[in-house]
């Protein structure tokens, strides 16, 4: 009997059978469900993106979109594929495939009639699976289903023609393994991840960054990471990492019912060197906002004490990584919110001190035993009478 997926609530969606009715009106099987929301279906998690595949080239895809009054976007015409916009989010519907040339990092695509053949040229068994969205029957060409039950990661093919096809599947490999596989992982994909690494290198920087990121965010990626490390795969794209510092923050999150957050775990790979920290931000790409981040985190000290007066220096969320990463007590910021220094340059001249130096002095004094004395903003006016009585002279 052929498998089918569950009745799934994305399955029952109105906007997704007018799609498929505008573009298989007459029930001929031009359109199936592929990827991710087959797999995730098939396991009971929750699906965010709803891909579809098509024999249907690109301008015929958009002719019959646009007849039905469904607004697209091509989004990738070169390789495919077709964006229709629909109540329910954007749906990605790209023309079968096979691969004409590869480079380790770009593939150069034809356009085919094969179910098998588009199949044929995705990474692993368990990404290769469609589903008719009339009746929900799952194609499965490689073994997908049979390796989505025993929880088993594997390429279809070769694993290293694979691999050389895009040296980016070495981490695909990971990740997936770390979401969906069982350990021990298949000797032959890990063998063939381990002896192709080098070939990390010639990939962009983003999209490395990107990989390990997704990694990271998984609920527990410690043991792949370790792995990665083992392998020499963690060397090749993050050689400043230190695989020994995830299960401990890990551990760390979960005691504090914290959810995982990638850039948290990232910083936590890198030494206690802000300067490093900012080399590897700048290597890899990250945005500034990121590379702040982890270069502020990298300034941790062993261990973090005086929470909040961290806080109120590196902002609540950099803090909160530091002291996690190092062990120290987080209570102290729970519903804590950062105050604002309430003294003003303003006020300082008022009591008689010419601008200039010596207020920022003063500030910074008033400023530094305010926070001291734990925010006290009852104290500011005998802090202040202090620090004017430490050398200031009045206009």
């Amino acid at each position: 009997m052929a498998e089918t997926l569950p009745a799934a609530d994305w399955t029952r969606r109105a906007d997704l059978a007018a799609l498929v009715a505008a573009l298989d009106p007459a029930g001929e099987g031009l359109v199936r469900y592929v990827g991710g929301a087959v797999r995730d279906t098939l396991l009971g998690i929750a699906v965010k993106d709803i891909d579809m595949a098509t024999p249907l080239e690109p301008p015929a895809v958009i002719e019959r979109l646009t007849a039905a009054g469904i607004r697209s976007v091509p989004t990738g015409l070169a390789h495919g594929t077709v964006t229709a916009i629909t109540a329910g989010g954007p749906v990605e519907i790209t023309t079968l495939r096979r691969d004409v040339s590869t480079d380790g990092r770009h593939a150069t695509v034809a356009f085919s009639q094969s179910w098998q053949e588009d199949a044929a040229r995705r990474d692993f068994t368990i990404n290769a699976l469609y589903a008719d969205p009339r009746d929900l029957v799952v194609h499965d060409y490689f073994g997908g289903l049979a390796d989505l039950a025993a929880r088993r990661l594997r390429f279809i093919g070769d694993a290293e023609a694979r691999i050389r096809e895009d040296y980016l599947r070495i981490l695909r490999y990971f990740r997936f393994q770390a979401r969906f596989g069982s350990l021990p992982a298949d000797p032959t994909a890990e063998a063939a991840c381990s002896a192709l690494a080098p070939g990390l290198k010639g990939l962009s920087r983003e999209r490395i960054a990107s990989e390990l990121l997704l990694l990271l965010a998984l609920p527990d990626p410690a043991p792949t990471v370790s792995r990665m490390a083992e392998l020499g795969v963690l060397a090749v794209i993050l050689p400043e990492a230190d695989s020994a510092a995830l299960p401990p923050l890990i551990a760390a999150e979960r005691a504090h019912a914290l959810p995982p957050e990638a850039l948290r775990r990232f910083a936590a790979l890198l030494p206690a060197d802000p300067a490093t920290a900012e080399l590897v931000g700048a290597r890899l790409r990250l945005s500034l906002a990121q590379r702040k981040h982890i270069a502020l985190v990298a300034a941790r000290t062993m261990p973090e004490t005086d929470p909040r007066p961290l806080a109120y220096k590196v902002g609540r969320a950099a803090a909160l990584d530091r002291l996690l990463i190092t062990g120290g007590n987080t209570a102290p910021l729970d519903g804590w919110d950062i105050p604002q220094f309430p003294l003003k340059g303003g006020m300082v001249v008022a009591r008689g001190i010419s601008a200039g130096p010596d207020v920022a002095r003063i500030l910074r004094a008033v400023e530094a035993r305010w926070v001291e004395q734990g925010f006290d903003d009852g104290a500011i006016p005998a802090l202040l009478e202090a620090a004017i009585g430490e050398g200031s002279t009045p206009a």
